[in-house]
């Protein structure tokens, strides 16, 4: 039976939405677990530092062991406070999910540096960092579980909106950052992976109970992928109303990257354009 049984968890972004009802689910399993939020709007803006700890009180109503933590993500220094504040006091820390972030929608010619960089480091850096802080303490115990966050909204072109470029380009850095970790992290117990969730949140605008996609039928899978019983590295789980689908890329049979990629052969121009039909192919068989 899946438990998390003196296990310590800091889920980011965790007062309300989809990280409080992984703060929740975790919590019901036994994790004494830690939730992160500065309280900011649906657009990433400003703060309210009671938000997170009216959260952790309505939990620990409920009888769960959950608290409060204050810190900022928006640092690398930030990240590794925290992560160190949480170590310094429990001794141990075996789960990370970063959870915070938020929508952002600005059209090509309205998206400005500033704003591109604040999504960058929130949704992108923030769990770069956070794994980086935590690294060697999980090295250490020969065990940690770490949880990204991207979006079917940058992983598939029918799911991509207008305007969404900083948040499609952060969410999809996260599969890189994802798919490299996961080589570094398993030969130290440390394994991460990525949950693409989709639940009706007040980032849809709702902000009364939803009457569907609700964001604890997506908690189970972020439950899982934070306790012992994964042993999976390096996948993308996508989470929406109660149904859940691993996925990765990969790579056709017998390709021998770089000099054959098992594709369709042209050496000239027009002979890529007199073969697109056969070039542009979903979901090839290898010739």
């Amino acid at each position: 039976m899946i438990n998390f049984t003196d296990q310590v968890v800091l889920i980011t972004g965790a007062a309300r939405g989809l990280g409080l009802s992984y703060a929740e689910c975790i919590g019901q399993l036994g994790a004494k677990v830690y939730i992160q939020d500065i309280g900011a709007d649906t657009n990433g803006q400003g703060e309210d530092i009671n938000i997170a700890e009216q959260a952790a009180q309505s939990l620990q109503a409920k009888g769960l062991d959950i608290h409060a933590i204050s810190g900022s993500l928006s640092s690398r220094q930030g990240c590794h406070q925290l992560i160190t504040s949480i170590f310094n006091e429990c001794g141990r820390i075996d789960a990370v999910i970063h959870n915070a972030g938020w929508v952002a929608y600005q059209p090509i010619m309205e998206l400005s540096e500033d704003e591109f960089d604040r999504m960058l480091s929130i949704t992108t850096k923030a769990p770069l960092w956070l794994a980086q802080a935590t690294w060697p303490f999980m090295q250490a115990a020969n065990y940690g579980r770490i949880i990204m966050t991207t979006s079917c909204r940058a992983l598939f072109p029918e799911y991509a909106q207008l305007g969404l470029t900083s948040y499609a380009a952060a969410k999809m850095a996260v599969v890189g950052i994802v798919n490299t970790l996961a080589l570094e992290g398993e030969m130290s117990g440390i394994l991460i992976n990525t949950v693409s969730p989709v639940a009706k949140t007040r980032m849809w605008g709702v902000t009364d109970e939803p009457d569907e996609l609700h964001p604890a039928d997506v908690a189970f899978g972020v439950a899982f992928l934070a306790s012992s019983a994964c042993t999976a590295t390096g996948w993308i789980l996508r989470a929406a109303n109660g149904q859940f689908h691993a996925t990765k890329a990969k790579e056709a049979d017998n390709v021998k990257y770089p000099r054959d990629i098992r594709a369709v052969q042209a050496s000239s121009v027009q002979e890529v354009s007199d073969n697109w039909q056969k070039i542009a192919i979903l979901n090839r068989e290898p010739r």
